[in-house]
């Protein structure tokens, strides 16, 4: 056809085709500029240019919703379904609850057996595992994909050289000529040599006619053969170095176990069988000096031994009855020792003489010892029926772990191989940086089971009893030439099966007595989980209620006491009061007895008035506590000897210790003076220092009785930063004022200064403390953020103070946990938090009756039509806002959001921040106009409000007199991005060093806000507020050029 007979719109059709295009590429590859320059200015085509990117939302706004029909439309819009709220029920090991069953329990307790009660909850994303981040496709299995695919070469993916070579294995009769010239499937071109091309294989039925649908039927089928299920597997894997992220969920909280050995008491037997024995065990490291298990009762009499203290026992629980106990040891050492301590019945004689017969008669020759076994056997069953209540020191042995463990050696496969670690498994093997040397190395699992028969035990000696005394002995045992070795045993047999613990004991009781799963039967002869001390701190979150004492006597010097006081027991009671009868049975039992008593009595060492102590009580805290709770320890002069006239026990002296001190619990070391006169009335109140007129004192008021109390709790932290901050906290929900606070009294008008220091205190709280009590501690954080308190009738905003709290809390808690990161450098604890335990204050999914939410408010302090009558803010100034330096004397509602209206538009950073982030100051925040300046007026009200996105709930249908309390409701994600894009450099270093975690936070309250509020069917730009999103400009901005920043630095360094 003739150019000028061609058609107007032919002239603009390009000519250009794919050939050329190609042929330029490979060019620009090759290192040919001339012919690059040359082709591409023939052409035309700009091949660099750079393309503004779409802004997708405005895309799919302004296309209809048929505009792309058919199954290609899911790829565009948005699933409706994407985004779920989840409650995943938390995990319970036991079978009961075990939490306090009282209804009265303070603000403290309550918040505790929230937090360990509710379930979890999970913003959770239906299509998130077909992402990037979360796809389980690695580089293998995307290699398996890609077996049998067949490979496709490109002319521009070759070289000139390999593209000539595959020219001569395609075609042997090529002639000469370069690629540039003659390139291969050009032959629309004209330029290619016809006469060297093979020909082409002939098209059968090319000129038949066929039907359409046929030649449609067809194509079809031959589509679908060699057609890879998986478009996506064509795409070459990713490296695992390469990969931008690759995220898994995190597990969810569990409690902290260490390596478990399960360690079973056979048998117990001696040469002469006169009277029952009990026995102890309990682990303890040599290098630490530390005890690291609580003690674990047995007992292995026989029933006609056990029937000689008839009298002083009642109907033994079943918990009482267990032969068997789980240790858990967090750092395996190979100075950890089981120490065995045996005790009998108290008797007339000192230990000396009651080890004597179990050293020198002999089971063989019992004919020969008739009478005295029978003269034994009477005293003992004598000594049973008058002082069978009391328990006397007898003998002790130790077995070195590490020797069996070397001794048995390890298994061919590890028993704990199949076990899939949890994220506190990983803290198992103690922290890395700990020195020591090749042969320190230890582990207590996947070792054969082992049945151990100890023969020789050392008598117990008066005057060493001490747990120092005792980590001395072991130590001497670890010598070839030891000393014990010389001393005449005392001889028995026990024997004990130790082993590693199985994954699921059957039959296995809490350290509080409840039963975990599984167990199938309550009648069978339960397993006791004995807790651990740790020998060093273990960063693990508290998921469960635990709230046990252990008081642990060491000395008491009576040495200066007149009148007979040789045989001293000390009795250790729980009182809720003053009277007797006010005792309460919080006590564990030991063994064969009731499960909890209301007293119980140190071991008595014979004619001792100086003795020393080993003993060990347990106690389980009441769930609520108050200030005459306290310790009662009375001291009994016990007669060994009837004699007329005289009692069996004696009291010689009294003391106590006050549990509750302004709340919070009282733990540690004390050195207590004893009165010899009962205490007075109101005693509770009071500490034993105080000299209380008319009392007579041991050793005139001197400390004589030294004791340690230590608190396994996860609702006392027992550290005072902690304490005082959740007090605070505590008193500002009950409006319990005036509170008294150490030595001044609180009151509405001091408690925003005591909370303000509070929450800069938190840094220096201790590490081990404040990670097990992260989750409140966060917890309350964000709670003050979203719900600030009101005090005098004016809002106390802590904003501020709360996110540079929260920013130093997340910093601590990630150092503590810094071996456990995964490979992003994400601390799985505080990752746990976020995506489990983390829930908006009062937006849970299903709300209790109350009060329904009205009006909804900005926060400005001036009265508007939902607050109530009584709420006079507007009469007094402010006492706070985000920023503490910053005042506002607010007006009236309405004059505010005219003058907003009208005004042309509003810098929302004065009514929060300083003259320092105005527009133009030395912290000016960059802000971004909205797109919707003029579309909806609606949008306009919401951007141009107040700068908060608060409110408060009130009802004008409820009356005055039964009115709550107004509260004041933020959300989350609006005041981290406010606090952050106006953080100092301090604080917003802290913060950028775990973005993660305050992006995620931000992420899933954004997600819980549209759930929970219904407000995902809103249009994607229309649910949440410009200003919202003019701070999150702000912060991508501020922090993409400090990651710029600091990646310059690093490259040129």
């Amino acid at each position: 056809m003739a150019a000028a007979e061609r058609r107007a719109f032919a002239h603009k059709i390009n000519r250009t085709v794919a050939a050329e295009v190609r042929k330029q590429v490979s060019r620009e590859r090759s290192g040919s500029p001339h012919s690059s320059r040359h082709c591409s200015s023939s052409l035309g085509v700009p091949l660099t240019e750079v393309i503004e990117p779409l802004d997708f939302e405005d895309v799919l706004l302004s296309q209809p919703p048929d505009a792309e029909p058919g199954p290609l439309r899911d790829l565009v819009e948005f699933p409706a379904d994407d985004v779920e709220l989840l409650l995943q029920p938390r995990e319970c090991r036991t079978t009961e609850p075990g939490i306090p069953e009282d209804e009265k329990l303070d603000a403290k307790v309550r918040a505790a057996v929230e937090m360990y009660t509710e379930d979890w909850i999970i913003a959770h994303r239906r299509y998130q595992h077909l992402s990037a981040a979360y796809s389980p496709i690695t580089t293998e299995t995307q290699r398996e994909r890609q077996k049998g695919l067949t490979r496709q070469v490109f002319e521009q993916d070759a070289s000139g050289d390999e593209k000539s070579g595959l020219e001569d294995l395609d075609d042997p009769r090529h002639s000469s000529g370069s690629p540039e010239d003659t390139p291969r499937s050009s032959g629309a071109s004209g330029i290619f040599d016809l006469r060297n091309l093979a020909a082409d294989s002939l098209l059968p039925s090319l000129l038949e006619r066929t039907a359409p649908e046929d030649v449609d039927r067809r194509n079809e089928v031959l589509r679908q053969q060699h057609r890879p299920r998986a478009l996506l597997a064509l795409y070459p894997a990713p490296d695992e170095d390469e990969a931008v992220e690759r995220c898994i969920h995190p597990e969810p909280p569990r409690e902290h176990f260490g390596q478990r050995i399960l360690v079973k008491c056979l048998s117990l037997k001696f040469e002469i069988e006169i009277e029952p024995i009990f026995g102890i065990l309990a682990l303890y490291d040599v290098r630490e000096k530390k005890k690291i298990s609580e003690n674990f009762y047995f007992d292995l009499n026989s029933d006609s031994m056990k029937g000689l203290l008839r009298a002083h026992s009642t109907h033994p629980a079943i918990s009482t009855l267990a032969r068997s106990a789980i240790f858990s040891v967090t750092y395996p050492s190979p100075d950890i020792f089981l120490v065995i301590k045996l005790e009998k019945v108290l008797q007339q004689g000192d230990i000396s003489e009651c080890c004597e017969p179990y050293m020198v008669m002999k089971e063989v020759d019992t004919a020969k010892n008739k009478e005295k076994l029978e003269k034994l056997r009477l005293a003992a069953e004598q000594f049973c029926t008058r002082l069978g209540r009391y328990r006397m020191p007898f003998a002790w042995t130790a077995v070195h772990l590490a020797n069996i463990l070397s001794s048995v050696g390890q298994p061919d496969s590890d028993s704990e191989g199949e076990r899939r670690p949890a994220w506190t498994d990983r803290r198992r093997r103690g922290p890395p940086d700990r020195t020591s040397s090749g042969d320190d190395t230890c582990s207590f699992s996947g070792f054969r089971p082992a049945t151990l028969t100890v023969t020789n035990f050392f008598k117990q000696e008066a005057e060493r009893l001490s747990d120092e005394d005792l980590f001395k002995f072991l130590a001497d045992m670890r010598r070839p030439s030891s000393l014990l070795r010389r001393l005449r045993p005392v001889t028995a047999q026990l024997k004990i099966d130790i082993s590693p613990a199985p994954e699921n004991p059957h039959f296995c009781l809490s350290p509080e007595l409840l039963h975990v799963k599984p167990y199938p039967d309550p009648r069978g002869r339960p397993t006791k989980e004995i807790l651990e001390f740790p020998a060093r701190e273990v960063y693990a979150p508290h998921t469960s209620y635990r709230n046990l004492l252990y008081v642990h006597p060491h000395s008491l010097n009576f040495s200066s006491r007149q009148g007979s006081v040789r045989n001293l027991t000390v009795r250790v009671q729980y009182m809720a009061g003053e009277d007797p009868s006010q005792a309460l049975p919080v006590i564990f039992g030991k063994s064969s007895c009731s499960e909890f008593t209301q007293d119980a009595f140190t071991p008595v060492v014979y004619h001792n008035k100086s003795p020393e102590f080993y003993e060990e009580f347990k106690l389980r805290l009441p769930a609520c506590m108050t200030e005459n709770h306290h310790l009662l320890f009375t001291f009994y002069h016990v007669s060994c000897q009837p004699r007329p006239g005289t009692a069996l026990e004696t009291p010689v002296g009294f003391t106590w210790i006050p549990l509750l001190q302004h709340g919070r619990l009282r733990t540690g070391p004390f050195c207590l003076p004893v009165s010899v006169d009962q205490p007075p009335p109101s005693y509770s109140v009071l500490t034993p220092d105080v000299a209380l007129p008319g009392m007579r004192w041991v050793d005139g008021h001197k400390g004589v009785f030294s004791v340690e109390l230590t608190a396994v709790s996860s609702v006392h932290p027992q550290d005072p930063h902690l304490d005082k901050f959740f007090t605070l906290v505590h008193v500002l929900e009950e409006g319990a004022f005036p509170f008294r606070l150490k030595d001044g009294v609180l009151s509405e008008g001091t408690v925003e200064q005591e909370l303000r220091a509070s929450l800069a205190a938190l840094r220096l709280a201790s590490l081990e403390p404040l990670v097990a009590f992260s989750h409140h501690v966060l917890d309350k954080l964000v709670h003050l953020v979203v719900r600030p308190p009101i005090i005098c009738g004016q809002i106390v905003n802590l904003g501020r103070g709360a996110f540079e709290a929260m920013a130093h809390v997340v910093s601590l808690v990630h150092r503590s946990l810094e071996p456990a990161q995964d490979a992003h450098g994400h601390c799985p604890l505080l990752a746990a938090y976020v995506y489990y335990a983390f829930r908006l204050p009062g937006t849970e999914p299903s709300l209790p009756g109350g009060v329904p939410p009205v009006t909804v408010q900005p926060t400005t302090l001036a009265r508007g039509p939902g607050r109530p009558a009584s709420f006079y803010l507007a009469r007094s100034k402010s006492i706070s806002s985000s920023n503490p330096d910053l005042a506002v004397a607010p007006g009236s509602v309405d004059d505010e959001v005219s003058r907003i209206l009208a005004s042309k538009g509003i810098d929302r950073s004065h009514s929060w921040v300083n003259s320092a982030y105005a527009p133009g100051g030395t912290k000016a925040v960059l802000r971004r106009a909205s797109p919707y300046c003029g579309a909806d007026p609606r949008q306009a009200i919401d951007r141009s409000s107040s700068r908060t996105s608060s409110y408060l709930k009130s009802s004008s249908s409820v009356p005055q007199a039964t009115q709550p309390r107004p509260t004041v409701h933020k959300l989350l994600h609006e005041e981290l991005a406010l606090q952050w894009v106006v953080s100092g450099s301090t604080v917003r270093e802290a913060v950028l060093q775990h973005a993660w975690f305050f992006f995620q936070l931000m992420v899933k309250s954004m997600a819980l806000h549209l759930i929970l509020g219904q407000r995902l069917d809103t249009p994607r730009k229309l649910r949440f507020p410009g200003r919202f999103l003019d701070d999150i400009a702000a912060l991508v901005g501020s922090v993409g050029l400090e990651v710029l920043t600091r990646v310059h630095k690093r490259w040129r360094n």
